[in-house]
């Protein structure tokens, strides 16, 4: 099960798709994630890329987020998320069943909508962070001063972000680093 934080579904409790290797944020690390993301996270348009169990677009979606996207290639995981909202009675979002590199790549690159915060937690070892990482600037899927967080195991080290995407905080749990850019277009002028 998996305890939403905050918000308005504080304290309620969701069940999860059991695969392997699906490891859901944890408690600790969200509520640190969200207190950096309090002032931009009301009204938000969000992408949970790699989603596994939602924990991070369903705490965004229960802080007030406008609109969580989420991606993941589980047959399992999108049924349950899709449960999940249902029961949350959320119509807000969107559940997408695809690879994210492969969904990614397929996005027009005038997308008109764009994502204010980007959420990535992928698979460990897979070297799925710096691709991800290309493609959304690639597509131009972010807004102009888009928040992008990224989890991944700490051996890998801070992702290899764009030049203007500049570290606003970073932390270590564990064996999981986290970090949050700030894209900011101008920053090279």
């Amino acid at each position: 099960m998996l305890r939403i934080i905050g918000g308005e579904w504080r304290s309620r409790k969701v069940p999860f798709a059991a695969i392997v290797g699906l490891r859901p944020t944890p408690d600790r690390v969200r509520e640190t994630l969200f207190n950096w993301l309090q002032f931009d996270i009301a009204g938000a348009r969000c992408l949970d890329l790699f989603s596994g169990s939602g924990a991070l677009g369903l705490e965004a979606l229960s802080r007030g987020a406008a609109s969580v996207t989420f991606i993941d290639q589980a047959p399992e995981v999108v049924r349950q998320l899709k449960e999940n909202l249902s029961t949350l009675k959320c119509s807000d979002a969107q559940v997408i069943q695809a690879s994210v590199i492969n969904w990614l790549e397929q996005q027009p690159d005038d997308l008109t909508d764009q994502f204010d915060i980007v959420f990535m937690d992928p698979p460990f070892r897979k070297g799925l962070v710096n691709p991800c990482c290309a493609l959304l600037e690639q597509k131009q899927l972010l807004s102009e001063n888009a928040l992008i967080y990224v989890e991944n195991e700490r051996e890998a080290g801070a992702a290899q972000a764009a030049s203007h995407w500049l570290p606003h905080r970073q932390k270590q749990a564990g064996q999981v680093n986290y970090q949050l850019y700030r894209r900011q277009p101008d920053a090279d002028a």
